[in-house]
């Protein structure tokens, strides 16, 4: 593909002195800056995991709560996500904002959320989502997509009247973040990159990277 196709997305310096000492401070931050922009979904998330051999893979998923533990997502249990975090509990999250020159990287290990918690969060959600989480096999191979409308169908049946239960087999992921990275486009491709490094201590070091 030849000519130049990136827009320039460039913003001002990124200074370390505007950074906050706490990167979940300073990802509430830049998230709420990305809705306070009109991002589409910036909630949108890159999950990077890997097979016990270290084969990886990557998709989409939604983040749906953060704090000082750490960020959350759900999923099916039987999933190919939910195998390899079984395999191998480490994963990277990424937030791509391309449109607004900016992108976050997480990256550290991964443990189920208490039944609770999952609970809580499963409740909250449309009627919908709630059936199509007991329908999917999630990851599973089928012949049709008429299986899955049919199983669907089924549960819909099955739970006509009153509250939809939480799956035994669903429920939500922790990335306890050992890194986070805070990346910000810059004019020539000399981007501001900070680096959040978590200390035995729990301390935050902060190093400035080369783009």
């Amino acid at each position: 593909m030849q000519g130049h196709l990136e827009p320039d997305f460039s913003r001002s310096a990124l200074l370390i002195e505007e950074l906050d000492s706490d990167p979940i401070v300073q990802f509430e931050k830049w998230f709420r800056e990305a809705w306070d922009e009109n991002y589409p979904m910036p909630h949108a998330m890159s999950l990077a995991t890997a097979s016990a051999e270290g084969l990886p893979t990557v998709r989409t998923v939604l983040l749906k709560r953060y704090d000082p533990r750490g960020f959350v997502f759900f999923t099916n249990y039987g999933s190919r996500k939910a195998k390899q975090i079984s395999d191998n509990p480490q994963a990277v999250l990424l937030f791509p904002w391309v449109r607004l020159g900016r992108q976050i990287t997480v990256a550290g290990r991964v443990e189920k959320i208490s039944k609770s918690e999952s609970v809580q969060y499963f409740l909250s959600r449309p009627r919908g989502s709630q059936l199509s989480a007991w329908a999917s096999a999630q990851s599973n191979v089928i012949s049709s997509r008429a299986i899955l409308e049919s199983a669907f169908a089924t549960v819909k049946r099955r739970f006509a009247e009153g509250e939809v239960p939480l799956p035994d087999f669903w429920g939500g992921y922790r990335v306890d973040p050992d890194s986070i990275e805070f990346w910000q486009n810059r004019k020539d491709r000399l981007h501001d990159r900070f680096l959040y490094n978590r200390g035995e201590n729990g301390a935050w070091r902060i190093d400035r990277l080369t783009p």
